[in-house]
């Protein structure tokens, strides 16, 4: 074979040009069903664009399924010149055409805003669909920092047939503290505090698992995915899920963390 024919092919040209999205603590306050029950709106969630420099796995809360959407709708790169909020709505609605139970606008948030954001939602809003207010940062401090550390570490696609959403324990008074989580969060990014930041993921886990307990133990997932988080989260600052079900652990240390890689961050 020639060294033509053993030459990689520029990763872009698999897996597309557009960003991904990576959530982290405040997750499900983006749902109008959660949302409406805060007693401290609005409550908050971080989400991260991140550059493809990597081919994330399916069903694994990297919002795959929303960018297969987005290219669907606009090919390998977003439309420039655009208002972000309008392209969230845009997206939002080509993706929730016809769905019975919508997906939350993080997802779309989190591809179409660059950098690191914390989205505010308060159910009197757009009726909590979308964020009352975007706050962002695409500081290059904040962002070398954060990606050195973040690690995501491999665990489990979900299961095609599982859903979340079987055992619902809706107390407002957790749902405040998932929302303060989120806060909690980037606050932590913009201040570098990778001690504070691996509380919020703490934080944001006992919140999902207090109020949906099937993110973690479900019929259909057959690993200890709330003993293998407390590992981590024991030997480091915090972790948590990247999503329901499984999918990466994202582990928040200073230190290396075995078997975990990093993200890159879309700033621009």
């Amino acid at each position: 074979m020639t060294d033509a024919g053993l030459r990689a092919p520029d990763l872009s040209s698999v897996v597309g040009g557009l960003p991904f999205r990576l959530q982290l603590a405040g997750g499900w306050i983006d749902q109008p069903f959660v949302s409406r029950l805060d007693p401290e709106p609005p409550g908050s969630m971080v989400v991260v664009s991140l550059r493809p420099t990597v081919r994330y796995m399916d069903r694994c809360g990297m919002a795959t399924g929303t960018r297969a959407v987005a290219r669907a709708l606009w090919g390998d790169a977003l439309p420039e010149g655009r208002d972000p909020a309008d392209l969230v709505r845009v997206l939002y609605a080509a993706e929730n055409a016809g769905r019975p139970d919508p997906s939350g606008s993080q997802d779309m948030c989190g591809i179409v805003y660059p950098g690191v954001s914390r989205l505010d939602y308060d159910a009197s809003v757009d009726g909590g669909c979308f964020p009352c207010h975007v706050e962002s940062t695409s500081d290059p401090e904040v962002v070398a920092w954060l990606e050195r550390v973040i690690h995501l570490v491999p665990v489990a696609q979900r299961p095609r047939d599982y859903s979340p959403l079987g055992v619902q324990r809706l107390d407002p008074s957790w749902i405040a503290r998932l929302g303060r989580s989120g806060r909690e969060c980037y606050d932590a990014i913009v201040r570098r505090d990778v001690v504070a930041l691996g509380a919020s993921f703490d934080e944001c886990s006992r919140c999902w698992d207090a109020l949906l307990p099937e993110v973690f133990v479900h019929p259909t997932i057959t690993l200890d995915l709330k003993g293998l988080l407390a590992a981590y989260a024991a030997r480091h600052p915090g972790a948590m899920y990247s999503g329901c079900g499984g999918g990466y652990i994202v582990v928040a240390s200073e230190d290396d963390v075995p078997g975990s890689f990093h993200v890159a961050v879309r700033k621009a």
